[in-house]
Parts: C-alpha cells; sequence; structure tokens
C-alpha cells in the first residue's frame, strides 16, 4: 500500500523547509505550500496524503482552511501545528474531525510518526473506498433475477428450493447461479457470503 504525500502549509518559509526536509529524511514525500489559498488552488478529491497545518496563519487560518476541505467534502486527515494558546481550538477541530495535534515545540520523531499513521489511515480509506466501488459495480451488473438468485443462495437454499420459491426450472436456477459467480468473481456460495459481508462492514 503506497503512502500519499504531506501537505505543509505554514505561513514561515523557515518551518516550511525544516519540516519538509524532516519528512523526506524519513522517507516520505513532502509539498509544502506559503498559504491556506495556495493549497486550495491545487486541491482536488483525488487529492492521497495528509496535512500539516499550521493553525495560525495571516489571510486565511488552518482553522479556516480546515473548515473549508470539510465544506468540500475533502477527507485528507489534518494534523494541525499548535502554540500552547491554541490547545482549546485544536480540541475543538478534533471534535469535527481533524486527525491530531501537536504543540510547539514539538519532538521531530513524534510527529513524523503521527503522519505516517495519518498516511496509512488515508490509503486504508481510499482502499476501502476503491474495494467498495468495485462491489457496487459487479452488484449492479447482475439482472434482477440473478439478484434474486443471489439472495437465496445467501440464505442457504439449495437449487431445488431456490426453482420452487422461483418457480423455474433447476436448469434455470443453475445458469442464474453461474452467471452470478462469474459476474461477481466468486467460485463458491461461501466466497459470495465472504464478499457480501464485507460489503456490510464498509
Amino acid at each position: 500500500m503506497s503512502l500519499g504525500v504531506v501537505f505543509i502549509i505554514d505561513d514561515d518559509e523557515a518551518i516550511r523547509d525544516a519540516l519538509a526536509w524532516l519528512f523526506q529524511s524519513r522517507g516520505v514525500v513532502a509539498e509544502t505550500f506559503a498559504s491556506a489559498a495556495d493549497f486550495l488552488f491545487t486541491w482536488t478529491p483525488q487529492r492521497r496524503g495528509c496535512l500539516v497545518l499550521d493553525i495560525r496563519m495571516e489571510a486565511m487560518t488552518g482553522l479556516e482552511l480546515f473548515d473549508r476541505l470539510r465544506e468540500l467534502k475533502s477527507r485528507l486527515p489534518v494534523i494541525f501545528l499548535t502554540g500552547h494558546g491554541d490547545v482549546p481550538m485544536a480540541v475543538a477541530a478534533l471534535k469535527n474531525g481533524a486527525r491530531d495535534f501537536v504543540e510547539k515545540p514539538f519532538n521531530d520523531n513524534d510527529l513524523v510518526d503521527r503522519v505516517i499513521d495519518a498516511l496509512r489511515w488515508d490509503a486504508a480509506q481510499r482502499e476501502s473506498d476503491a474495494d467498495a466501488a468495485s462491489l457496487a459495480a459487479r452488484l449492479a451488473n447482475l439482472t434482477l433475477r440473478e439478484r434474486q438468485v443471489m439472495d437465496l443462495v445467501l440464505a442457504g437454499k439449495l437449487n431445488k428450493v431456490i426453482a420452487e420459491d422461483l418457480g423455474v426450472t433447476m436448469r434455470t436456477v443453475e445458469v442464474h447461479r453461474s452467471h452470478v459467480f462469474e459476474k461477481m468473481a466468486v467460485r463458491t456460495a461461501v466466497e459470495l457470503a465472504q464478499l457480501m459481508s464485507q460489503k456490510r462492514e464498509v
């Protein structure tokens, strides 16, 4: 599972450069932005990674950027960098979905570890989303009758019982069952049940 990029947003150039060097020294790809507006200009829903965001910046603050990203339905995890007096604001942001906050001065390795954890979380979420989308596409490819047969197979019913329930021949059930397995990319009813249990989990 590949990790994404850490996006460093801070209006202090020295801090941006130091953080970029820190992350790159641990093998984490970093991009820096001098303002919230600069980041928003490049943001797309396809962005992968994590934000390291200074809570206090000129023009648009870190909190204002966070709120704007929430409006845009961004799912990028956000880690705030805060001064001591900013902790209550950071805690409030956590309740609104921020991933974490780190007080200045911070321990370098601790910050990188938290970012790597957030990057892994983001990658796992996107992989789960991709799996769910793939499953939804396979289900959408089933005909109404195939969906009915699948539901009865998942209920543990034998072909003979399914045929009686649907008022069709066993041969017809066998054909539909074969199509279901092919379209859902499974070989057995057990695999089908396992696949559909994953759908309920995501």
